[in-house]
């Protein structure tokens, strides 16, 4: 690098992200300013472009999707290790040193992919990648105490206090309140100055 004008490799990288910076906060930008703003009660919802939320939230979460999405991300690494493999393998010099090294490569990716697809077997027999929605049924706890029991529990009205009725409060505040005693002093010994 004897001339000074020239841009270094690091100024290249920063260079780089300053542009990527530009031209991804220009198209935010962008899509603020010129974007259709029209909300409606369906544009709204919670669940746009989901599936619809029936029931209560407290049930367990199925986790196919979390799976599905691990499957598919670990199928698709290991097919970005095929490439590099192809290109460095697949060389005429590297084949024509040893003619056994395009089948002692090929031999290994058969391997390679062998693995995976007993995998992905396994997770398609397992039924992990289905995508069937389950469906979803209340838990019955078979008890002894009859239903009528907890419906009369249910239907009976309870008296609630009014937080602001300070009447019982007022009371409790004006009686003496004793100070508390620590149950013990602790003595701490000087040490000696004569060191």
């Amino acid at each position: 690098m004897d001339d000074p004008a020239q841009i270094s490799e690091y100024g290249k990288i920063l260079l780089l992200a300053i542009v990527g910076i530009v031209i991804v906060s220009a198209t935010i930008f962008l899509a603020r300013v010129l974007a259709p703003k029209n909300p409606n009660p369906l544009k709204l919802s919670t669940y746009e472009c989901g599936e619809e939320a029936r029931g209560t939230s407290w049930v367990q979460f199925n986790p196919r999707f979390y799976v599905i999405a691990l499957v598919f991300l670990l199928f698709d690494v290991e097919l970005i290790f095929i490439f590099p493999w192809a290109t460095v393998f697949g060389q005429a010099d590297l084949i024509a040193a040893d003619p056994r090294w395009g089948w002692l490569t090929l031999i290994e990716m058969g391997i390679f992919l062998g693995i995976l697809l007993i995998g992905l077997v396994y997770v398609w027999v397992s039924g992990d990648i289905s995508w069937i929605k389950p469906t979803h049924r209340k838990p019955v706890v078979q008890v002894g105490i009859p239903a009528d029991a907890y419906q009369q529990l249910n239907n009976r009205v309870y008296a609630v206090k009014d937080y602001r009725d300070r009447s019982e409060k007022e009371e409790t505040l004006a009686q003496p309140v004793s100070p508390i005693k620590i149950g013990f002093k602790p003595k701490f010994k000087k040490p000696n100055s004569e060191a």
